[in-house]
C-alpha cells in the first residue's frame, strides 16, 4: 500500500527534488511521469443546455456577524471555476426572517433578501456566474413560510391573523380552523392548530396543492428560470407536501428545461417514484453507499460488543428507533397526531380507541418517511409494500384483538375500499414524514452510537458496511435511471463531514485498538463521567473524528446531541445542572494533558489510514454516476460536526492559493492538496468530458485480481477509470499489493492526478497506487 506519509506526484517541468534519482527512473518503466500542468479552460461555451457536470454548494447568511451574501458568492466565481464545477448551489434566496443564518425561514416569496444584497447583487452576481461561464442551482422552500417577529413581515400570514378564515389568504396555510376556534393559535399560545415543519412551530405549512398558492409562492423563481439567470432548483422537502408529484408536474411545466432535484430521502430499499418528473434526489443515498465501501465488516462484531459493554445499550438499532419514534409521536408531534386522529374519528364517525392505537402503531413502524397515495388513484406498488411492513411491525406492538382495526387503518391510509378519505390519505402521509425525520435522525440517531460514522441523514446505523458489488449494482441503477441525480457526502444538514466519517470508518479495522483507547480514556477521565454511556461513547468518537477540535466547538456539540437524544434534557425540557456537568466533564477530558497526548498518538496512528479514506471517497462520489456537488469548503478535509459548526464562514482565499499551487505544477504537500487535486481534476474531466459521466454513460466495474483483489474499487466512465483503495489497514497486514492486478482492458493510460502512464491491458495495482491512494486514468491521447 501507499507510504504513511501523503505521497507526492511526480511534478511536469520542475528539477527534481533533492534526492530523487534523477529522470525516468522516479517511476516504473511503464508508470511514467508525463507532463501534469493542468489546462483550465474557462467554459464559456457552457450553456444552458449542457448537462450539469458538478455543483458547489454555498451557504449565504444575510446577518452582520459572517455574513455572506450575493457580493460574496460573486466574487468565488473565478475560483468556482477553476475548481471545474458547473453549477453554484445557493440556499434559499428569497426574503427570510429577520436574523435568519440559513433562509429556510421564508417571509416574502415577492423579493429577493434584502439582508444578501436585495435584486441589484443578486443581478451582478448572476452576470459574473456566466461570465465564468458558471450556472445557478437555487434551493426553494414550497413547504412553509416563516412566522416572524414582527407578524406584519409575512403579509398573507398578518391578513390570515386579522381576518381568520373570511381573509383570502387562508387558502395558503394548512390549518385546523375547528380544533382553533376560527383561529391560528401562534407559538406560546397553547397547541399550534397548523401543519408546521416538523415540530418548529414558527414554521407553518404552506398549500401548494392551491394553484393560486403555487403561483404567488414561486413567480419571483421562475421569473429568474425564465430570464436565464436561475437554470436548477432544489425542492426543499418535498415529503411535507400533499401531492409531491403533482407539485413537481407543475413546477416542471412552469419551468421547462430547469435541472430540478428534490431533496427526498430514501431509506433502504425504497426508490424514488418513478413517475416523479425531477432530475433525482439532493444524494444522501449515495453519501451511505460511498462511504460504507471504506467500513470493513469484520469490524461490526467487536465494535458491537465493545459498544453494548461500556453503555449498557442494545446490540441492535431496531428497538432504539421503535422507541424513539414513539417519544416523537407522544411529545414533539403529538399535535399533528392528534390532528390525524381527528380526521380519523370524523372518517368513523365515532371515536374508537382501538383504532386510534392501531393508527398510532402503525406510523410508529412506517419503514420510511411516507407513502405516495394520491386519492382517487389505486395505490402504487411500493406503497402497498410500505404500508404492508409497517403492518406487520404494527402487530408485535399491538394485541389481537386490535389486528382487524389495523387493517382498517392500513385500508384507510391506501385509499382501498367503500370508505375512503382525501383527507386521511393526505394527512397520513403529511405525519408520517416528520415522524420519521424527527424519530430517527433527530432523536434516534443520537441514542445509538455503536458506529458514528453510519449515524447520518439518509443512512441506517444498522448497516454497517457496503459490499463493491452491492455498490456497483446500486450506480448501474443510477446510471440508468436517473444520471443526472446528485451524489454528495456533506450537506448543511449531515451530522458530520465527510472526513470525520473517514477517519472513524478506520475505526472498523482497528476494534480492538480503539475499544483499549476508550477503556484508558475513561479511566483516566476527572472521576467518574456524568454523561449518560452512550453519550459518552460519542464524545470520545467525535474527539478522534474531528480532532483537534476546540472546547467551544465541542461544547456546542455535545450540547446538541444531549438535547436531541431527549433523555436526559431536551431543547423544550432542559436540565440545566445535568447540561453543565456534562460540559465540565468535556472541559476537564480537553484539559488533561496525559489524556490528550494519549489521544493524539491514537489520531497520528490512524493519520494515514484515514488519509486513503478521505481520498477515495472523494474520488469514488465525483466519478460516479450522477452530479457530484461538493459542500463549501470540503474540497479540503472536512471535519466540521452538526451544525452550525459546518456553516460557519470557510477560508476560501486559502483555497484558492492552494489550487493556484497545484495548477502551476507544484506538488502537493500535504492531505488537503491531495484531496484539492482530486476533487479539481475529477471535476474538470467530467466537465469536458460529458459523454463519458452524462446522461446515456455508463458505469462499468473494472475488476482486480489477486491477493488484495478486494481492497480496489475501480469502474469505467466512458473511456475514464476511477481506482481507489479501501481497507487500507488490513492492506498493509497482509503486506501490501503483492501480486494484485486491475484489468482496465486496453493499453496506454494516463493518470490525470499525477501525469504517471500505464500501459495495460492489466495494471500493477502496487505501481497504479505508487503515488496517491486513488488513480483517475484516461487514454493517453486524451488531453485533459
Amino acid at each position: 500500500m501507499s507510504e504513511p506519509e501523503p505521497a507526492t506526484p511526480v511534478p511536469a517541468g520542475e528539477e527534481p527534488l533533492p534526492g530523487d534519482p534523477p529522470g525516468e527512473e522516479t517511476v516504473s518503466e511503464d508508470h511514467l511521469a508525463e507532463a501534469n500542468t493542468p489546462d483550465i479552460p474557462v467554459p464559456a461555451e457552457d450553456g444552458p443546455a449542457a448537462p450539469p457536470s458538478g455543483t458547489y454548494r454555498l451557504q449565504l447568511r444575510g446577518t452582520p456577524e459572517e455574513h455572506f451574501g450575493f457580493a460574496e458568492a460573486a466574487a468565488l466565481a473565478p475560483y468556482l471555476a477553476t475548481l471545474g464545477v458547473s453549477h453554484v448551489y445557493l440556499s434559499p434566496v428569497l426574503g427570510a426572517a429577520p436574523g435568519s443564518t440559513h433562509g429556510y425561514d421564508v417571509v416574502d416569496h415577492s423579493r429577493l433578501a434584502d439582508e444578501l444584497g436585495g435584486a441589484e447583487a443578486f443581478g451582478a452576481m448572476a452576470a459574473r456566474f456566466r461570465a465564468h461561464g458558471l450556472r445557478m442551482l437555487v434551493d426553494v422552500v414550497p413547504n412553509h413560510m416563516a412566522i416572524p417577529e414582527p407578524k406584519d413581515l409575512n403579509l398573507p400570514l398578518t391578513a390570515v391573523l386579522a381576518e381568520g378564515p373570511a381573509s383570502p389568504y387562508a387558502r395558503w396555510f394548512d390549518i385546523d380552523w375547528e380544533a382553533g376556534g376560527g383561529r391560528i393559535v401562534l407559538p406560546g399560545e397553547g397547541e399550534p392548530n397548523y401543519r408546521r415543519f416538523f415540530d418548529i412551530s414558527g414554521l407553518i405549512g404552506l398549500r401548494q396543492e392551491d394553484a393560486e398558492v403555487f403561483e404567488r409562492t414561486h413567480a419571483l423563481l421562475l421569473s429568474l428560470v425564465a430570464d436565464g439567470h436561475v437554470h436548477g432548483l432544489r425542492v426543499d422537502h418535498p415529503d411535507g407536501l400533499a401531492d409531491p408529484r403533482g407539485y413537481l408536474r407543475r413546477l416542471a411545466e412552469a419551468a421547462p428545461g430547469a435541472w430540478l432535484l428534490v431533496e427526498k430521502i430514501t431509506e433502504g430499499a425504497e426508490r424514488l417514484p418513478p413517475d416523479w418528473p425531477c432530475a433525482g434526489t439532493t444524494g444522501y443515498d449515495s453519501l451511505g453507499m460511498v462511504g460504507g465501501l471504506f467500513v470493513d465488516p469484520a469490524g461490526e462484531k467487536p465494535l458491537t460488543d465493545h459498544y453494548v459493554s461500556v453503555t449498557g445499550g442494545p446490540a441492535d438499532f431496531a428497538e432504539v428507533k421503535h422507541d424513539a419514534r414513539r417519544h416523537a409521536a407522544t411529545h414533539g408531534l403529538k399535535p399533528e397526531i392528534d390532528r390525524l386522529l381527528r380526521v380519523l374519528q370524523r372518517v368513523v364517525g365515532e371515536r374508537r380507541p382501538g383504532l386510534e392505537r392501531a393508527l398510532v402503531e402503525l406510523l410508529i413502524a412506517m419503514p420510511v418517511y411516507r407513502a405516495y397515495v394520491v386519492p382517487g388513484e389505486d395505490a402504487p406498488q411500493q406503497a402497498v409494500d410500505v404500508l404492508g411492513e409497517a403492518a406487520d411491525r404494527a402487530r408485535a406492538h399491538l394485541p389481537a384483538d386490535l389486528h382487524g382495526d389495523l387493517e382498517t387503518v392500513v385500508d384507510l391510509a391506501l385509499g382501498r375500499g367503500d370508505r375512503t378519505d382525501a383527507e386521511f390519505i393526505v394527512r397520513f402521509q403529511q405525519t408520517s414524514a416528520p415522524l420519521s425525520a424527527k424519530g430517527v435522525e433527530d432523536t434516534a440517531f443520537y441514542r445509538w452510537n455503536r458506529m458514528a460514522a453510519l449515524n447520518e441523514v439518509g443512512g441506517d446505523p444498522a448497516r454497517f458496511s457496503v459490499s463493491p458489488e452491492d455498490f456497483h449494482s446500486y450506480c448501474i441503477r443510477l446510471a440508468r435511471d436517473w444520471p443526472s441525480t446528485m451524489t454528495t457526502l456533506s450537506t448543511h444538514d449531515t451530522k458530520r463531514e465527510e472526513d470525520v466519517r473517514a477517519w472513524l470508518s478506520v475505526l472498523s479495522e482497528m476494534p480492538a485498538e480503539w475499544a483499549e483507547a476508550v477503556d484508558r480514556w475513561r479511566q483516566w477521565g476527572p472521576g467518574r463521567s456524568p454523561l449518560e454511556p452512550d453519550l459518552e461513547y460519542l464524545f470520545w468518537q467525535m474527539l478522534v473524528g474531528a480532532w483537534p477540535i476546540t472546547i467551544d466547538r465541542m461544547q456546542e456539540f455535545l450540547t446538541k446531541a444531549m438535547r436531541e437524544a431527549k433523555t436526559r434534557t431536551s431543547w423544550v425540557d432542559g436540565d440545566p445542572a445535568y447540561e453543565e456537568a456534562v460540559l465540565e466533564y468535556a472541559r476537564s477530558v480537553l484539559a488533561n494533558p496525559d489524556l490528550v497526548t494519549d489521544l493524539t498518538a491514537l489520531v497520528a496512528k490512524l493519520a494515514p489510514y484515514a488519509r486513503v479514506n478521505t481520498l477515495g471517497q472523494k474520488l469514488v462520489q465525483l466519478a460516479m454516476p450522477g452530479v457530484p456537488d461538493v459542500y463549501q469548503g470540503c474540497e479540503l478535509t472536512g471535519l466540521a460536526l452538526v451544525d452550525p459548526d459546518n456553516r460557519r464562514p470557510v477560508d476560501h482565499g486559502r483555497r484558492r492559493e492552494r489550487l493556484q499551487r497545484l495548477d502551476t505544477g507544484r506538488p502537493a504537500k500535504d492531505v488537503d492538496d491531495e484531496k484539492l487535486l482530486v476533487t479539481s481534476r475529477t471535476l474538470r474531466l467530467r466537465r469536458a468530458n460529458p459523454e463519458w459521466f452524462g446522461p446515456g454513460s455508463r458505469h462499468e466495474p473494472i475488476a482486480a485480481h489477486g491477493p488484495a483483489a478486494g481492497h480496489v474499487v475501480g469502474f469505467a466512465r466512458g473511456d475514464a477509470v476511477a481506482l481507489a483503495t479501501r481497507l487500507p489497514v488490513g492492506l498493509e497486514r497482509r503486506g501490501g499489493w503483492g501480486r494484485t492486478r486491475v484489468d482496465v482492458v486496453q493499453q496506454g493510460w494516463r493518470d490525470v492526478l499525477t501525469g504517471c502512464t500505464h500501459m495495460g491491458p492489466v495494471l500493477d495495482a502496487g505501481r497504479v497506487f505508487e503515488h496517491l491512494p486513488v488513480a483517475l486514468l484516461v487514454p493517453r491521447e486524451i488531453d485533459r
